[in-house]
């Protein structure tokens, strides 16, 4: 389609896409289809006329409109673009009130998050920590980690977080020997939802959990992890927590899991 101006093709993908939608709805229901819409036809259609990425846009809305050194300023501006303008997958504002009563519950002092994104979750988290306890995150995607590291620069925590950029099946087994990590007191699942379960099961195997270790994980109804969800809870070791809420700057139920880890349990 060489030679065809940027808004005409806009206006085709965003029509293939509604068609596309409107077919998928009785199969799929709205949830995931909230989900696809965003992320898969409309920010494309976006990013094609305004020439940048979305994750950049909100970066600079950021650096434009909140007050450097204040996390708290940073998650409102943050919360009121994505709610107003474009929507995107942080935890948001009301899984993220659920997720500051867990962090100041449990006062761990070290965190692992996997799946950074744009860093909201990472200041959420960090914002909240005890003097001298980290956080670690890992983001495979390394422009997330880079939008990551300047909002955490932004927001005045930096020197609480630790960003590690590849996939966490290769990240996670060398956290013990490289990034001096004996157990983990929580670890926040926020990447992609078919390895909640493979990592939940590597950070058993790799010794990093601790009876005591909170596992907290986001969005286990939409998109959804029916596996992780089967596992910790039919599981022993786990002692599990379901906290219902909405998708990320909608009204469409989701929720997250807290499953304790309560040891390895003998057969």
């Amino acid at each position: 389609m060489l030679g065809v101006p940027p808004l005409l093709l806009a206006a085709v993908l965003l029509g293939l896409g509604l068609l596309v939608f409107l077919l998928s709805l009785r199969r799929w229901g709205w949830g995931w289809l909230l989900v696809i819409w965003f992320e898969f036809v409309l920010q494309p259609i976006y990013n094609l006329v305004m020439g940048d990425t979305k994750e950049q846009r909100i970066l600079r809305h950021v650096q434009q409109h909140a007050k450097r050194g204040d996390p708290q300023s940073v998650l409102d501006v943050i919360d009121t673009y994505c709610s107003q303008k474009e929507w995107a997958m942080h935890v948001g504002d009301k899984k993220g009130h659920i997720m500051d009563t867990v962090i100041q519950e449990y006062k761990p002092s070290l965190v692992l998050e996997l799946g950074a994104y744009c860093g909201y979750s990472a200041v959420r988290m960090a914002r909240l920590l005890q003097p001298g306890a980290r956080l670690i995150t890992m983001e495979i995607n390394p422009d997330f980690a880079a939008i990551t590291q300047q909002m955490l620069d932004f927001a005045g925590l930096q020197d609480k977080v630790t960003i590690l950029i590849g996939p966490s099946q290769d990240l996670i087994p060398q956290l013990k020997q490289q990034h001096d990590v004996d157990t983990l007191d929580m670890v926040f699942l926020d990447h992609w939802k078919d390895r909640y379960l493979p990592d939940t099961l590597l950070l058993e195997e790799c010794g990093l959990l601790r009876k005591g270790t909170v596992l907290l994980a986001d969005n286990v109804i939409i998109p959804g992890s029916p596996e992780f969800l089967a596992y910790v809870r039919k599981n022993n070791s786990f002692e599990c927590t379901h906290y219902s809420s909405y998708l990320e700057y909608t009204n469409v139920v989701d929720g997250l899991e807290k499953a304790i880890y309560k040891g390895k349990m003998q057969a």
